[in-house]
């Protein structure tokens, strides 16, 4: 290697942050439920089945604080439109 080059304050890691939200991370998840989300972004022409992933968690925890009974009612308020 040539001298010319000095490592010594060098680290290691990503070359270039992220900036943004966004947090890397490794998660171990069942091999059908990892399937399951890239089957239903090929079905819907493309698209990142970690951002399905990430937005199904996002509507998960968002509703957690809801009450069973408003969620029922949303859900049927809204089947009733699709219905109509």
């Amino acid at each position: 290697m040539n001298n010319k080059y000095d490592f010594s304050k060098a680290r290691r890691g990503a070359v270039v942050s992220h900036p943004g939200n966004k947090v890397r991370i490794t998660i171990r998840l069942d091999r059908d439920i990892v399937e399951w989300f890239k089957a239903k972004v090929e079905r819907q022409g493309g698209g990142n089945y970690q951002t399905r992933l990430n937005d199904a968690l996002r509507s998960f925890t968002e509703h957690q604080d809801e009450s069973l009974e408003k969620i029922l009612r949303k859900v049927v308020r809204e089947e009733m439109r699709k219905a109509s």
